[in-house]
């Protein structure tokens, strides 16, 4: 039974396959179908930091990233003491998994199409997340989100990070590659559209024009210190003019 699901290929890896790569090699020029941009893994990370004082919450997590992900993760420990945060090497931090092939294609079609919608007030996903090398992180903050996940049956809630590793050699081809596989990104800020760029120039610009205010302000306070020096003389306080007068009063036995 389950050997003949897996020879099922996930609708997202055939629609991949069938659809989009032939359009990206066409859009971005690529010579050959291997130049075209991949998902190559998904990461999911949660942390539980309050197993260090009970051990169920570990259990718990380990549980419930299971049922999201659909494979067995593996607890992520601390590398060196931190006593700042009461923190042991070798304490356990997080639990952490790994998907590949068809897990993580049938993983990212149910991230997309029906946990995603289920968070509240949605308004698209940042399309500035990405790091630059063709990789996009979501946090997402309640794991209720997706269907798998009883809300009654659970302990707390928690949340979980998302990382998506692609092929992808800028920023611009990881956000076209996921895109197109259907990843609700808002509009504002798509890498390559300009608005990345735009806004940078902007805010340089703004801090560009808080300088020269800030040194225009400068060099007209110099110059009134220049011409009016007394007005911006420190004012002596009552006690030190009290100081100075009793240091300059001769003493009786002189």
């Amino acid at each position: 039974m389950e050997a003949s699901a897996q020879a099922v290929p996930p609708r997202l890896k055939d629609r991949y396959e069938q659809e989009i790569r032939p359009k990206l090699q066409e859009r971005f020029r690529y010579s050959s179908v291997m130049e075209v941009p991949r998902v190559q893994k998904i990461t999911l990370n949660m942390g539980v930091g309050e197993a260090k004082q009970d051990s169920n919450m570990l259990d718990a997590a380990k549980e419930q990233l299971a049922t999201i992900a659909g494979q067995a993760p593996s607890v992520r420990r601390a590398r060196k003491s931190i006593a700042a945060f009461k923190l042991r090497e070798d304490m356990p931090v997080g639990v952490s998994v790994t998907l590949r092939r068809a897990y993580m294609y049938e993983f990212l079609d149910r991230l997309m199409s029906i946990a995603i919608p289920r968070i509240r007030d949605f308004r698209g996903l940042n399309p500035r997340s990405f790091d630059g090398r063709g990789n996009y992180s979501i946090g997402v903050r309640e794991q209720i989100i997706f269907p798998e996940i009883d809300y009654d049956a659970i302990d707390q809630v928690r949340g979980l990070d998302v990382t998506i590793t692609t092929s992808a050699k800028s920023d611009e081809e990881a956000y076209a590659l996921l895109s197109e596989l259907g990843m609700p990104f808002s509009r504002e800020g798509a890498p390559g559209s300009g608005d990345a760029d735009r806004e940078a120039a902007e805010e340089e610009q703004r801090k560009e024009e808080a300088r020269a205010r800030a040194e225009a302000e400068q060099a007209a306070l110099e110059t009134l210190k220049e011409e009016n020096p007394e007005a911006y003389e420190k004012p002596t306080r009552p006690d030190e003019e009290s100081e100075e007068e009793g240091a300059e009063a001769p003493s009786e036995e002189e």
